[in-house]
């Protein structure tokens, strides 16, 4: 039952950084969708340890934001 909770908040969370990441760079859901299965964060939200899912969305939002602005550096 705690992990239905648990996987509920990963995946509520999940939409809305798929929602913010279409709206803030008018891209589509699946380019949304490949960025954030495919990042760090969602990797870390899913880490039940690290307790990021007790996270608002928008706090991860700021988070993944942060990875993909580090990312993009990093390609320069």
């Amino acid at each position: 039952m705690v992990l239905e909770k648990l996987n509920y908040l990963v995946e509520c969370i999940t939409q809305d950084l798929i929602q913010y990441l279409m709206e803030d760079n008018s891209i589509t859901m699946e380019e949304a969708m490949d960025i954030v299965y495919n990042s760090k964060t969602f990797e870390l939200l899913n880490d039940f340890e690290t307790h990021l899912y007790y996270e608002s969305s928008s706090y991860v939002y700021e988070y993944l934001k942060e990875e993909l602005k580090k990312e993009s550096h990093n390609e320069i």
